[in-house]
C-alpha cells in the first residue's frame, strides 16, 4: 500500500500509429465515494466497473474497518453491506491510505462526526500533503486532532458525540474539501451548508441524492453554488455503474493527438461538465476529437470519444477552468510540448499540493526531455519544441500521473523517455501498459522488457 517495494523504471519509445477502441478504468472519485455511501446506507449496495487500485481499495479497506462488508463477486462487480448512518465500529487499528488523498480526506469527514477514534497513515507522499483544509472544518463540528506538524499525517482524530452543524465557505476550489464537510453534515443534526464561490466536481451532490439524502444546490446573489444537506438521513441502497475515468482517459486521449496517424476511441467516459477541462481545452489547440453516443448513467453523463492525430497550437488556458482539470495538466503539458508556439497555463497553485509538487516535478520532467518552458510559483509556459525530444530520465516523486504522463511523452518523442518508478501507476491505472501494448505503444522496463 505504501509503495515500500523497490522502485520499478520504465520507458517508452515511439513506434506506429496508435489505433484500436478501449475503456479505460473506472473513475476513481466515482468508485471512492461508491464504497462510502455504500457503507454509510443500510441494505446492499452492488456496484460495476469499480476502479481497482490501490487508493480505492485503501477506502475499501477503511469501510471494511468501521463494520461494512464489502466482497467481490465472480462477474467483477462489488456488494457493499451497509451499518447504516450514526452505526460506525471503532477502527481496530491504524487506517492505511496508502497514496489515496481523496479517500483520506473524505473518510476524515465521515468518521469526524461518528463517536469513533481512528488514527490515519500514507505513504510518503501523501504524508507530505495537506489536511488542515478538512481537519479544520471538523475542529468546528467538535472533532478532536491529533496531528503532525502542519495538520500532516500520521493523524489521529476523535469523532464528535454530538457534532455540530455549520455554514462553510471554502476558501480553495476543492472538491475533497467540499465533500469532506458534507460528508461530515451527514451525521450532523439540523443543516449543513457548504458555500463554494468556484464550481468543482459535484459526484458528491449528485450521489447524496441519488442514495436519497436531502440536498440543495443553488446559486446565490453572487453567482456562488450554495449546497446545503439536511443530516441524519437513511441513506438507501443502490445499484450503480461506474462510468470510465476522465482523468485517466486523458493518456490515450493526449496520446492520440501526438502521435502521428493515430485514430483511437475511448469508450464510455465520464462526461460531468465539471470534468471535461481537458478535452475542451485540446479542442480549442486543434485537436480533432468528437464525442458521440452521450447518455446517461446514474445521473452522470457518459460518451465515446474518438480521437485522431492532430496538429496542435499553443493557446492560454483560462485560469478559471483549473477546477474542471487540475489532475491533467501534466499531461496537457506533454501535448503542449508538440503544439506550435506557447500554451500559457494560468491558475495553478493547487498543483503544488497534489501527490508531489505536480508543478515543480512537470517543469523539470520537461527540461530533461530538451522541452522550453518557464514556471513561476502558480504559471506553467510550454514552448513547443519541435526537433530533438526525450532522451530524459524523469523523477516521478512517488507521483502516478507524473509517471504516465512523461511515459505518453515518450510515445511521441524522438528519443525514449524513461520514468524512474512506474510502479505509483497502479494507484490509479493499473492497466496502464498493458492498455498501450495493445494500441500499438511500446511501454517496457528500463531493460527493454514489455510491462
Amino acid at each position: 500500500m505504501s509503495h515500500a517495494s523497490s522502485p520499478t523504471p520504465l520507458r517508452s519509445k515511439a513506434s506506429g500509429p496508435l489505433s484500436g477502441t478501449i475503456r479505460v478504468p473506472g473513475d476513481k472519485s466515482i468508485s471512492h465515494r461508491a464504497l462510502m455511501f455504500g457503507a454509510l446506507a443500510v441494505g446492499r449496495t452492488t456496484v460495476s466497473g469499480l476502479l481497482e487500485s490501490e487508493d480505492v481499495l485503501a477506502t475499501a479497506d477503511a469501510m471494511r474497518a468501521v463494520g461494512a462488508v464489502i466482497d467481490k463477486h465472480e462477474d467483477g462487480s462489488y456488494t457493499i453491506d451497509g451499518i447504516g448512518l450514526g452505526s460506525l465500529l471503532e477502527p481496530e487499528s491504524v487506517i492505511d491510505f496508502g497514496n489515496a488523498g481523496t479517500g483520506v480526506r473524505l473518510t476524515m469527514g465521515i468518521f469526524g462526526t461518528h463517536d469513533i477514534a481512528a488514527t490515519f497513515v500514507g505513504d510518503a507522499s501523501l504524508s507530505k500533503r495537506p489536511m488542515g483544509r478538512v481537519l479544520d472544518p471538523l475542529r468546528e463540528m467538535g472533532t478532536s486532532v491529533i496531528a503532525r506538524d502542519g495538520d500532516r499525517l500520521p493523524a489521529s482524530i476523535r469523532g464528535a458525540k454530538q457534532p455540530l452543524p455549520m455554514t462553510y465557505r471554502v476558501p480553495m476550489a476543492s472538491a475533497q474539501v467540499k465533500s469532506a464537510v458534507l460528508l461530515a453534515g451527514l451525521n450532523a443534526p439540523g443543516e449543513t451548508t457548504v458555500i463554494e464561490p468556484i464550481p468543482t466536481r459535484d459526484h458528491t451532490e449528485k450521489m447524496l441524492a441519488g442514495f436519497g439524502a436531502d440536498i440543495t444546490v443553488k446559486k446565490n446573489e453572487a453567482g456562488e453554488r450554495v449546497i446545503t444537506l439536511k443530516g441524519q438521513p437513511e441513506l438507501k441502497p443502490q445499484d450503480l455503474e461506474v462510468p470510465c475515468d476522465p482523468s485517466s482517459a486523458a493518456f490515450p486521449i493526449v496520446a492520440a493527438l501526438i502521435v502521428p496517424g493515430s485514430d483511437i476511441t475511448v469508450e464510455n467516459v465520464l462526461l460531468n461538465e465539471h470534468r471535461t477541462g481537458l478535452i475542451t481545452t485540446l479542442i480549442e489547440m486543434g485537436g480533432d476529437i468528437e464525442i458521440s453516443n452521450r447518455r446517461v448513467s446514474g445521473g452522470e453523463e457518459i460518451g465515446d470519444i474518438r480521437i485522431k492525430a492532430s496538429k496542435l497550437k499553443g493557446i492560454t488556458v483560462p485560469a478559471d477552468r483549473a477546477p474542471s482539470m487540475i489532475d491533467e495538466y501534466p499531461v496537457l503539458a506533454v501535448a503542449a510540448a508538440f503544439a506550435k508556439g506557447d500554451t500559457f497555463m494560468p491558475g495553478l497553485d493547487e498543483l503544488r499540493v497534489k501527490e508531489s509538487d505536480r508543478l515543480a516535478a512537470v517543469a523539470r520532467g520537461l527540461e530533461a526531455n530538451g522541452i522550453p518552458c518557464k514556471e513561476t510559483e502558480d504559471t506553467l509556459t510550454v514552448t513547443g519544441a519541435a526537433n530533438d525530444i526525450g532522451g530524459g530520465i524523469v523523477a516521478t516523486h512517488l507521483d502516478h500521473r507524473i509517471a504516465m504522463s512523461f511515459l505518453i511523452l515518450g510515445l511521441a518523442s524522438h528519443k525514449p523517455v524513461t520514468v524512474d518508478d512506474g510502479a505509483v501507476i497502479a494507484t490509479s491505472f493499473p492497466t496502464f501498459a498493458s492498455l498501450f501494448s495493445g494500441l500499438g505503444g511500446v511501454v517496457e522496463t528500463a531493460d527493454g522488457e514489455p510491462e
